[in-house]
């Protein structure tokens, strides 16, 4: 009769000596790329906050950090699911949405880093955007062109609607956050009842996929950004069909945040941050650049007068925007030198970006700074 006995100390584990045979089967190691097979690649993947630096909203304030979480990866995969998107309350006194491509929400607070909530397998697509409406409604829209507003006092859905054929690029609402509503990358505009709970209509296509959406003119206007590198221009009472569109001689409108009720700061393809007013429809200058990297998003600081910007760079960029709040820009067009250089609308900005040192030059440098890269409207 046989008699277990206890490993002598400094023995190895048979568990561990099962787990080195097993991968020597599967013809891999831990420098293979295939992760070894542990308690924890059983276990469900289970969010772990960590804090990373970054920016982030924090009570009104910019801060120097930023909450995310990584998910450990499931057996046979290496690596965490890719944060798609992040965001904070206006005020910044509730828990932040953060959604990524395991297509799941976690409900962060943003002073303590701590998940209060999860919402897993939350859309069946992987998730592109968040936005919040109050203190506890917010929306998300994700790849396949699905949106659904989240109660967190329900911890549920209250509104789902797939009206939209592409990913659901950008959301904006409205004051009273009534009316929310969606661009996509099928090229229209999707508009939906937040209090009636319901789908309202949806624009005729427009030619790109529409990127970006901001509410201007004390509300009266809603301006989308378009790969194509055109703004359209919609009235609030009449979203079936655009009432004017700005061309700028820009490879695409990738990203806009609103400075003013009339200005809005343009991040595109080619790395520069553009600030382009709207009715009149001017391109006023170059605000700041990523030279040769795409812009990926922009945010402004509370009061105005910081411009936050990410690229492909891997950097975030702060730009002074104070002065754009005093620009008056006049209805009369002057007639001025197409194809210059941009206006330098801060000490940091290099003109176009295409020229770095479009700023040294002598002689009549101040006219041709002052030339629009796109001065036409349709």
């Amino acid at each position: 009769m046989q008699t277990s006995s206890a490993p002598a100390p400094g023995a190895e584990p048979a568990w561990r000596r099962r787990g080195r045979a097993a991968r020597s089967r599967r013809g891999g190691s831990r420098g293979c790329g295939t992760p070894p097979r542990t308690s924890a690649s059983r276990r469900p993947p289970t969010p772990s906050p960590c804090t990373r630096p970054g920016p982030c909203w924090r009570r009104g304030t910019w801060t120097a950090t930023s909450t995310c979480t990584r998910t450990p990866a499931p057996r046979g995969r290496t690596g965490s699911s890719g944060l798609r998107g992040i965001t904070s309350s206006r005020a910044g006194m509730w828990p932040s949405p953060r959604t990524g491509r395991d297509k799941s929400i976690h409900i962060l607070t943003v002073e303590e880093g701590r998940l209060e909530t999860r919402f897993p397998k939350a859309h069946s697509s992987a998730l592109n955007c968040v936005l919040p409406i109050d203190n506890h409604v917010f929306a998300t829209g994700d790849d396949g062109g699905a949106l659904k507003v989240w109660d967190l006092r329900k911890g549920d859905a209250i509104l789902e609607g797939r009206q939209q054929e592409e990913y659901i690029s950008a959301m904006a609402v409205d004051g009273n956050g009534k009316i929310l509503l969606t661009a996509s990358g099928d090229g229209t505009l999707g508009v939906f009842n937040v209090k009636r709970r319901r789908f309202e209509l949806l624009s005729e296509p427009q030619n790109g996929d529409l990127t970006s959406v901001v509410l201007l003119k004390r509300g009266k206007k809603v301006a989308c950004g378009s790969s194509e590198g055109t703004i359209y221009l919609f009235n609030w009472d009449g979203f079936g069909a655009a009432s004017d569109r700005f061309a700028l001689r820009a490879e695409s409108v990738d990203c806009m945040v609103p400075i003013t009720d009339s200005i809005v700061c343009v991040g595109s393809l080619d790395g520069v941050i553009r600030a382009v007013n709207i009715l009149p429809n001017r391109v006023l200058g170059c605000v700041g650049q990523h030279l040769g990297e795409p812009i990926e998003q922009l945010a402004v600081a509370p009061g105005g007068q910081l411009l936050a910007s990410c690229a492909h760079d891997q950097k975030v960029k702060f730009w002074d925007v104070s002065a754009l709040g005093g620009l008056v820009v006049d209805d009369y067009r002057k007639k001025k030198k197409k194809g210059g250089p941009l206006r330098a609308l801060s000490g940091k900005a290099v003109g176009s970006g295409e020229d770095f040192f479009a700023d040294l030059r002598d002689g009549d440098e101040p006219e041709a700074a002052a030339g629009s890269d796109s001065d036409g409207s349709d």
